[in-house]
């Protein structure tokens, strides 16, 4: 009688392991295909938008110390001198110009960047889903930075150009770089900061995607739940 039971209980078993390695199975599949694509399209465009509307506003720069645009290299330390010798306000006039530009440039990048999303393959889909923490950041940088850089690139240089220090940065920065002491991409204000804003563009929008995937019920998407949801 016990054997019996045993037996029964043993086939219980069996059958409750095989549903549920069947229901992981299924999950893998669901995933690898069709929903795989639209939960990363759905998590990407809600992540570039959320981004743009962050970044794109007063102090979406200046005010976050995540993606604050500084002066680069050896110029921090050169402005500090400058403190000391009276222009400090020019120095900060420059610093607070150059975040604003890449605050005003922000909201055109909207549509190449949703437009990224939804151009992105199956493949694109899969290798984000699984291609780690910086996945988001490389495809749209493989995909938008050259196009954005030069939608930002006029915006950035009209909204540099109404400081004076701008140029002098530039004529600076120009000889800095020939002695190796700044970076060639660095030793133009307008690339520079255009440069940076799209840096903190990206840092942002996968920041809004580590979001939707530490809580896809919390974003209100079915298709997130299920995808997300079926990974964690």
């Amino acid at each position: 009688m016990q054997r019996r039971q045993f037996t029964q209980h043993a086939s219980v078993g069996l059958l409750l392991w095989a549903v549920q390695q069947q229901a992981w199975a299924l999950s893998l599949s669901d995933i690898s295909n069709q929903d795989a694509a639209q939960g990363i399209k759905v998590a990407l465009e809600k992540g570039a938008t959320a981004a743009v509307a962050l970044l794109g506003r007063p102090d979406g720069f200046l005010g976050n110390p995540k993606v604050r645009i500084p002066l680069p290299g050896y110029l921090e330390d050169a402005a500090k001198l400058m403190k000391f010798t009276g222009q400090g306000p020019k120095v900060d006039e420059l610093v607070t110009s150059m975040n604003r530009a890449a605050e005003a440039a922000v909201p055109m990048g909207r549509d190449l960047l949703v437009g990224a999303v939804k151009s992105m393959t199956v493949t694109d889909a899969k290798n984000i889903l699984t291609g780690g923490d910086d996945s988001v950041t490389r495809f749209f940088a493989d995909r938008t930075r050259v196009p954005l850089g030069d939608k930002f690139l006029p915006v950035v240089t009209r909204a540099t150009e109404k400081v004076g220090l701008a140029q002098r940065y530039n004529d600076v920065a120009g000889k800095a770089a020939g002695m190796g002491l700044v970076k060639k991409e660095d030793a133009n204000i307008q690339r520079y900061v255009t440069g940076k804003s799209l840096d903190g563009l990206y840092t942002i929008i996968g920041e809004e995607e580590r979001k939707i995937r530490q809580d896809p019920v919390g974003s209100g998407s079915a298709v997130l739940s299920k995808v997300f949801g079926a990974l964690r």
